[in-house]
């Protein structure tokens, strides 16, 4: 898998587009809330920075599950 940094909000994310094969759990989009279903290739992005005063830490904590679409239109959707 080839991870790549793209911008959402003002803010870098990874970016790691998962195949089918690879996801075996129901996930919720952030994007439109609708259930992301095993077996469906989604996105999974995370900012390449946690929110933290204390120190620089990587953003896997914050991971989410996108459908490739609501990923793609997610500068054009209200939060």
């Amino acid at each position: 898998m080839v991870d790549k940094v793209e911008g959402y909000g003002g803010e870098d994310y990874v970016v790691r587009r998962l195949t089918g094969s690879a996801s075996t759990r129901t996930y919720t989009c952030p994007g439109c809330h609708q259930p992301i279903r095993p077996a469906t290739p989604h996105v999974v992005a995370w900012p390449v920075l946690a929110s933290t005063f204390a120190r620089d830490v990587t953003g896997l904590d914050e991971r989410r599950h996108w459908h490739s679409p609501c990923w793609g239109a997610r500068e054009r959707r209200r939060h």
